[in-house]
């Protein structure tokens, strides 16, 4: 799905653009391990990465995001917003999520576990726009989760800090500098990726995680970022 906006292209479809990028094998590195939402994938990744986060294939803001969790042979939790459920079994679990779903389609992407500000998940926006033919940085923030959630989304009562200051709090000032060097690369080499595929944008906002080990995620480019 592609809509040409007068803002700038607009590719709403997340796993089209997810698939485009891992075209490249350094960004590929840097996406976590992402499918289409099905029962056989959601079982298939949970027994592999034992916590997955579920995602409209298409939205912004954080909303309808499900976070879930593998806890032993056949125990599983899943997190919507605050609520976190129980379950003694999948099917018992699937078939709440399904409730959830309505009719929209979804992704699954491996669950990372993110570097904390205070014991709140933070990652980041790089936001690039491109004025008078040319490519620049907006912005380069981190998003403290609210308490209680672990979506990060503004939208969803997120704190706003630097990007530098982020990096700070979570993992320590002396990777500053080497981090925000690595997310502008993946931005860089990404939306060179992109703009070989598609002709018209004219910014892009990239969410990154760092995750416990000090090791960057790209989860998703966002072409009209809020």
């Amino acid at each position: 799905m592609a809509v040409v906006r007068g803002s700038g292209r607009m590719l709403a479809n997340k796993m089209s653009k997810t698939n485009i990028l891992l075209t490249n094998s350094e960004i590929a590195e840097h996406i976590p391990p992402t499918r289409l939402f099905s029962a056989d994938n959601l079982s298939e990744m949970l027994n592999q990465h034992g916590m997955v986060v579920i995602k409209p294939l298409v939205g912004s803001g954080g909303a309808g995001v499900i976070k879930v969790k593998k806890k032993h042979e056949s125990r599983y939790t899943f997190t919507y917003y605050t609520s976190t459920y129980k379950f003694e079994s999948f099917d018992s679990m699937f078939s709440k999520i399904r409730k959830y779903m309505k009719k929209k389609k979804y992704l699954i992407q491996k669950g990372i576990h993110l570097a904390k500000v205070n014991g709140r998940p933070i990652d980041y926006r790089v936001k690039y726009v491109k004025e008078h033919g040319r490519w620049r940085y907006a912005a380069i923030v981190g998003r403290i989760a609210r308490a209680g959630l672990f979506v990060t989304n503004l939208q969803r009562g997120g704190r706003l800090v630097s990007g530098s200051k982020g990096i700070s709090m979570s993992i320590g000032a002396s990777y500053v500098r080497d981090k925000k060097k690595q997310m502008r690369r993946l931005t860089e080499l990404s939306t060179r990726v992109l703009e070989s595929r598609y002709h018209g944008m004219n910014q892009l906002g990239y969410d990154f995680g760092i995750d416990t080990n000090g090791k960057i995620w790209m989860f998703e480019v966002n072409t009209r970022p809020q």
